[in-house]
């Protein structure tokens, strides 16, 4: 089964946008062949499903099953942690973990994660609020603790 997994919603930033009431600030990751993986400034990494100190979701989404194989699923990864999700590339706003989770739920099922998490950032960016704060926010290096950095060479290190 294939699943997305936001976690831990910032409630105290939610009113602070000026008049723009955000349900959260999502934390995604994928749930496919038994592992969970996510993106953050460390690169790609892997755990068991709820395994990082993030603990355990707020929520599940079910974006359904894959056809693809581990070890074709674990070649693509390979891939992408190679190219476009290395740890450098991480962005709070423009390529995070949500771009991650998108990225691989299409591959995995032709289905994308749902607008309301990738359009955050947009929505952020768009208030005088996330302008002010943009060039703090642009500086933040997001890695959830308790994930193992993937690596195909090593299997999941």
């Amino acid at each position: 089964m294939l699943r997305e997994r936001k976690a831990q919603r910032e409630e105290s930033l939610l009113l602070v946008l000026q008049g723009k009431q955000l349900d959260g600030i999502w934390h995604t990751s994928i749930i496919v062949h038994k592992d969970e993986f996510f993106y953050g400034s460390g690169g790609i990494s892997s755990c068991t499903p709820g395994g990082t100190l993030l603990g355990p979701p707020d929520s599940v989404v079910d974006l359904g099953n894959t056809e693809v194989t581990e070890e074709i699923f674990l070649e693509y990864l390979s891939s992408l942690g190679e190219s476009m999700f290395r740890g450098e590339s991480y962005n709070l706003f423009e390529h995070n973990c949500n771009t991650f989770s998108n990225e691989v739920a299409q591959f995995l099922t032709g289905r994308k994660i749902p607008s309301y998490i990738t359009d955050l950032p947009a929505e952020v960016l768009a208030t005088p609020f996330g302008q002010a704060l943009r060039p703090l926010l642009d500086s933040i290096q997001i890695q959830p603790p308790g994930g193992n950095t993937f690596s195909r060479h090593n299997g999941q290190s």
